[in-house]
């Protein structure tokens, strides 16, 4: 989800494109909100529950989830001594 947008009421004189489209919006919006539901698990899901619209969400797992390259690169070399401490033990 990258942008967020507001499902607007529908105005008094209905076209039936109006009536599909807010439907559209509505059930995109739903169905997102569904698959980000459904791939946290519990503990995470309290914390996006609360949350008003799927970009919302989607930016509070980004930002919880995401690591930056210092990280990363941190890990990587963690990685890389584990793998020649085993190589040497195995020698």
């Amino acid at each position: 989800m990258e942008e967020d947008y507001i499902v607007d009421p529908l105005p008094e004189n209905l076209t039936m494109s109006q009536i599909k489209m807010q439907k559209e919006k509505r059930t995109k919006k739903a169905n997102v909100m569904s698959c980000l539901f459904d791939s946290v698990s519990q503990t995470i899901l309290t914390w996006i529950m609360t949350l008003k619209s799927p970009k919302e969400s989607w930016d509070y797992l980004k930002g919880e989830y995401e690591e930056n390259k210092r990280i990363r690169g941190m890990k990587v070399l963690n990685l890389i001594r584990e793998f020649e401490l085993k190589r040497i033990k195995e020698f």
